[in-house]
């Protein structure tokens, strides 16, 4: 009811109000004092006058949130309860069940239990639904359900779930949940040794040098570092990471912003472990922020050689800063760049599209920028590999498919079609593949591709003025064009996707590291880029030109 009150009334004044805590304040005193005036106005006569009774704490709430929402998804706003139930930790540990766990359609699905965890131990298994919690029974329960399968060390948890059709139940016992920063390294030949890096938490740059300096114990010579698919974290400990590789007062990463405080130059502080072993970085599309301030500063001083795909291109600073009342609001404040000036930033907030999304920057407006070996090296979209490989790019459908769960959910019905699997490798034949694309259709899977989408608000629109009647048979042929492209774009992309299938059918039978265990004799990437180390003249040749 009130939904419309607050975007056309309060978000256009609380937009300028909310910015009293800038640095702009004092560069445009009168402007800013002159909204804050009529905010406070119209705030006050709407929650006065209004014909029911207001919530002003969830208008101001709501004004708020979508306020921030249109300047980019990273600066965010905490209130008072945001604050008591998200403790932003960075140190890898907190006390949970141990399982990510998703919350979609209004179900609570175990995406991935950790093994040997709370949920591990008490059976539970990815595709499981959780439907009550204790007592409270989820069909109707609105807020964070997440939130109740938390408390204290040894808390004991009862729990109900649906499995394939069946309901079930299980206990669970709450633990402290340490989860690795590497969770994963081994010799992936005689001389050269990986490591998996999944995230910069507080244990990052510590773990990745124990992870090193066992390797080397091990006759390690050359380095593989796989950075695919790590969001980032730390800033700190992505500069310590590179720290190992690099001498001390190597300038590693530079934040610019337009609020002079924010302006710093992050060095390396220590002695590295080795400046020389040959090293390559492994990065996607999905990895971001620290990872690319590595792979970018380690490309830049040409240290190492980043093979893949080019990286996500989160290229923004957040700061959280306090506020009145307990609440807490998280601002991009800066933008990152790596040695040689590159900025890593792929979209820009400033300007969006028709539909409101950001602009990607176009690559007729990246700059050039030379390594410390001259190599010519590019702006405006993350970090581009010095090797390429088409096999570390994602397809749209591919994207599609693990984003709206087809693969996830194909997979759960696969591991209990196949209980004996265990540490076997799968073989997923070009039949298998007939029986996925027959899932699909049997569960009238929505692929919810952009195209899919516009074509769908555009009957929206057509029935809100009455004219859907007349392009109905138009409509149909359209939508039905489009179902037969997406079936041709699965059968182009075919080996793209039973590789994932495939990967996630490992992940449920062995967990993460037998997934990682496979890539290691398996995996493209990893493959080339031990093929490169052992070639010494291409590897070189490659850091020099």
């Amino acid at each position: 009811m009130l939904s419309k009150l607050k975007r056309k009334y309060v978000i256009p004044v609380v937009a300028v109000a909310f910015l009293f805590v800038g640095a702009s304040f004092k560069n445009d005193f009168f402007e800013i004092a002159k909204q804050i005036e009529i905010f406070t106005t119209l705030f006050k006569t709407v929650n006065v006058n209004y014909v029911d009774e207001t919530n002003p704490g969830e208008l101001m709430d709501i004004a708020i949130k979508n306020m921030l929402a249109d300047l980019d998804p990273y600066t965010v706003y905490f209130n008072e309860q945001d604050v008591a139930k998200f403790k932003i930790n960075n140190t890898g540990e907190y006390t949970g069940i141990g399982a990510l766990i998703t919350r979609k359609d209004g179900r609570l699905i175990i995406k991935e239990p950790y093994k040997d965890y709370p949920a591990d131990k008490a059976g539970l298994k990815a595709g499981d639904e959780i439907i009550q919690i204790g007592d409270v029974n989820l069909v109707d329960f609105k807020e964070d359900a997440g939130e109740l399968l938390k408390g204290t060390k040894n808390t004991s948890i009862d729990i109900k779930y649906l499995r394939q059709g069946k309901t079930l139940n299980t206990k669970l016992i709450l633990s402290e949940v340490d989860l690795n920063a590497v969770p994963y390294y081994a010799m992936v030949d005689a001389t050269t040794g990986y490591i998996v890096l999944s995230q910069f938490n507080a244990k990052a740059s510590s773990e990745t040098k124990e992870a090193l300096l066992d390797l080397k114990k091990q006759g390690a010579t050359k380095i593989i570092l796989d950075l695919r698919g790590n969001p980032g974290g730390l800033l700190g400990e992505a500069v310590n990471i590179c720290n190992l590789f690099l001498p001390k007062d190597e300038t590693i990463v530079t934040t610019k912003s337009k609020n002079e405080k924010y302006n710093n130059v992050y060095k390396t502080q220590r002695a590295p472990i080795d400046t020389e072993i040959p090293l390559v970085v492994i990065v996607n599309g999905k990895s971001a922020s620290a990872s690319e301030i590595v792979s970018g500063a380690l490309q830049d001083l040409d240290r190492a050689v980043v093979v893949g795909s080019r990286s996500f291109g989160k290229g923004l600073v957040q700061r959280p800063l306090e506020l009145t009342y307990g609440t807490q609001v998280k601002v991009t404040i800066s933008r990152y760049y790596t040695p040689s000036g590159r900025g890593i930033q792929a979209l820009d907030y400033t300007h969006k599209d028709a539909d409101g999304k950001a602009i990607r920057i176009d690559q007729k407006d990246y700059n050039a920028f030379k390594t410390r070996n001259g190599r010519t090296v590019y702006d405006g979209g993350g970090i581009l590999p010095d090797v390429v490989m088409e096999e570390s790019k994602q397809s749209s459908i591919a994207d599609a498919l693990q984003r709206n769960d087809a693969i996830f959910n194909y997979v759960t019905d696969y591991y209990y079609k196949h209980p004996n699997l265990g540490t076997t490798i799968p073989t997923f034949s070009d039949a298998d593949y007939n029986g996925f694309k027959q899932f699909l259709k049997t569960t009238n899977f929505d692929f919810d591709t952009e195209t899919e989408r516009s074509l769908k608000a555009t009957l929206e629109i057509a029935k809100k003025e009455k004219v859907d009647e007349t392009i109905a048979a138009e409509y149909n042929q359209l939508l039905a064009a489009l179902k037969k492209s997406e079936e041709k774009e699965l059968d182009q992309n075919k080996e793209e996707i039973k590789k994932l299938i495939v990967d996630d059918i490992i992940t449920r039978y062995q967990y993460k590291e037998g997934l990682y265990k496979y890539y290691t004799t398996s995996n493209p990437e990893i493959k080339k880029a031990t093929d490169l180390l052992n070639n010494s003249a291409e590897y070189n040749k490659i850091l020099s030109k």
